[in-house]
């Protein structure tokens, strides 16, 4: 909102050359309302205003940006402008940037750090991809438990200026090795002379740089932390990773995840940033897969070439019959898919998520198909195109819709926590891909249901 209002000013200061004006203006903005006009402006402008801020207020205003945008700053600035921006940013946000880059631009950026800067850029490179190694930052403040508090705040004097966050600190042995973590409130209650050993826990919560993101995502959701401390193997603190990284990454994996239950690959980058070719092949591969499955429906409608010929009544509710199984499908496994990112339910819980959906198929099938019998009855009151059989059509619409629905939901349920088992991602059990499926079985279900209740009158 802040920027809207304060945009048509920043153009006009720019066009006028008045930087002195614009310095001032910018300076006492929030980095991330910075961020927005930044956004706002012509590609042109967007480097005067890295030109005149401060480097360390420049570094802030541009970990706020998206990271295309960051890319296409970096290659419009001089080498020098790169290298201060790039050695003022926080290393976990640089490390984003970074691996994000063409390998070529990234060997470039480094080029650019400066000898302390680069040995920790290439030490969270060096963690696996997805890992909370990537995520964490080196910058914090650690104590040693036979300190006083009196001389916690004086470290955190000289040495807090640039911790990614004072709201927790520390405590490490002479080692390294994490012992504890306490806040920073319960430190400014206590005596100044009392030790740190004083305020200490039983117990610590840490996460290793190994991890998947997702673990710290949890971790986070469970323990309601602004920040966790990250160990390595030996339980050495080698960083900390804070409440803002985790939700970036909790939105990536949330809209990867949506992606593909939309049924196809994740994008890796915004919408409209992604390259035409590249969209079009992360969305073809999954409907020429799709395509290729419903192609089965067909297959199966050949089949039972015969009894369409006999009974072309039957024809009329294929539409119903395939949408209602593949709409039950799609519901089980959206809900499945997102309550095991969420951790509400696990591979253990499989038999209870079962019998859930047995319950809900047969009850949501009974739901439609007591609508289906109740739609073909009134129509056969002032309408004979059931024929003189409508009674046994609605019967065999009623009984279809129950199997149809509760296949589909248990299909759609179990799917997501079969692929889980076997260590794939469960959110490539997509809506689109149940329903495909659902449709060629729920038409077996359908002809196999006639075959039994029409034979003798219509089959």
């Amino acid at each position: 909102m802040l920027g809207n209002l304060l945009l048509p000013e920043i153009k006009e200061m720019i066009a006028a050359q008045d930087f002195a004006s614009l310095r001032e203006v910018m300076q006492d903005l929030d980095p991330p309302d910075a961020a927005d006009i930044v956004m706002d402006l012509p590609a042109e402008d967007k480097a005067v205003i890295f030109r005149i801020l401060p480097r360390v207020q420049a570094a802030h205003v541009f970990e706020y940006l998206p990271l295309e945008e960051q890319e296409n700053l970096l290659r419009a600035m001089s080498e020098k402008q790169a290298a201060d921006i790039l050695n003022c940013m926080s290393p976990d946000d640089r490390t984003a940037l970074l691996e994000e880059l063409p390998a070529q631009a990234t060997r470039r950026m480094l080029e650019l750090l400066s000898p302390e800067e680069l040995e920790t850029a290439k030490k969270l490179l060096g963690y696996p991809e997805e890992s909370v190694g990537r995520r964490m930052t080196p910058n914090y403040v650690a104590v040693q438990p036979n300190w006083t508090l009196q001389q916690v705040l004086d470290h955190i004097r000289a040495y807090g200026r640039r911790s990614e966050t004072l709201n927790v600190i520390y405590v490490v042995d002479s080692s390294g090795t994490l012992l504890d973590d306490i806040t920073i409130g319960k430190i400014l209650m206590a005596p100044l002379d009392s030790k740190v050993e004083a305020l200490m826990g039983s117990t610590v919560r840490a996460l290793m740089a190994t991890d998947d993101q997702e673990t710290a995502i949890a971790a986070f959701k469970k323990y309601d932390r602004s920040a966790l401390p990250v160990t390595d193997s030996e339980g050495m603190l080698v960083g900390i990773i804070t409440g803002d990284d985790v939700l970036d990454v909790a939105t990536n994996e949330a809209t990867e995840d949506i992606q593909k239950i939309g049924g196809m690959e994740a994008l890796d980058e915004p919408y409209m940033t992604t390259p035409f070719q590249r969209m079009i092949k992360k969305r073809a591969t999954w409907l020429v897969v799709l395509f290729l499955g419903e192609m089965l429906t067909a297959t199966a409608m050949a089949f039972f070439e015969d009894e369409l010929k006999k009974a072309v009544v039957l024809m009329l509710f294929v539409p119903l019959i395939i949408s209602s199984g593949g709409n039950s499908g799609s519901q089980a496994s959206t809900l499945v898919i997102r309550a095991l990112s969420l951790g509400e339910i696990r591979l253990r819980d499989w038999w209870r998520v079962m019998k859930r959906e047995i319950l809900s198929g047969l009850a949501l099938g009974s739901l439609l198909g007591a609508i289906g019998f109740a739609r073909i009855a009134v129509w056969s009151t002032f309408s004979t195109i059931y024929g003189p059989h409508w009674l046994l059509v609605a019967i065999t619409i009623f009984f279809t819709l129950i199997g149809v629905v509760l296949w589909g939901t248990l299909s759609g349920s179990m799917l997501p926590l079969v692929l889980r088992r076997v260590g794939l991602d469960p959110a490539v059990s997509s809506a689109p891909f149940v329903a495909t499926m659902v449709d060629v079985t729920g038409l077996v279900i359908y002809f196999s249901v006639a075959l039994v209740i029409l034979h003798g009158t219509l089959l």
